[in-house]
């Protein structure tokens, strides 16, 4: 599973998920506050508001963090395999059907 996600950036579902998670617990604890406790609708709002946005920075921070020790297993792996192959010129690397010397 993790070779499908190797180079992608999970912020983006790291946030959508947040936010849906967010609006989802927020609609729930807005209803039980206005309707059990008769909170002001104002801050129900506010309530509903903080939870969505800050799940959804949560999901945003959770994301880059699992994409960079993604990234860095990726390179290590990389760097493994790279250390056993002959190292390449630049050259070699753009156009590997000329010879070295062209």
């Amino acid at each position: 599973m993790m070779k499908h996600l190797e180079g992608r950036n999970l912020a983006h579902p790291g946030c959508l998920i947040g936010v849906t998670l967010g609006l989802i617990i927020g609609i729930v604890l807005a209803g039980v506050l206005a309707s059990v406790f008769n909170v002001a609708f104002n801050t129900v709002l506010l309530v509903w508001l903080g939870i969505t946005v800050g799940l959804g920075m949560i999901g945003w921070i959770w994301g880059a963090y699992l994409t960079t020790r993604q990234q860095l297993a990726a390179m290590r792996a990389n760097a493994a395999e790279t250390s056993e192959a002959p190292e390449r010129t630049t050259k070699e690397r753009q156009n590997p059907n000329l010879p070295a010397g062209q």
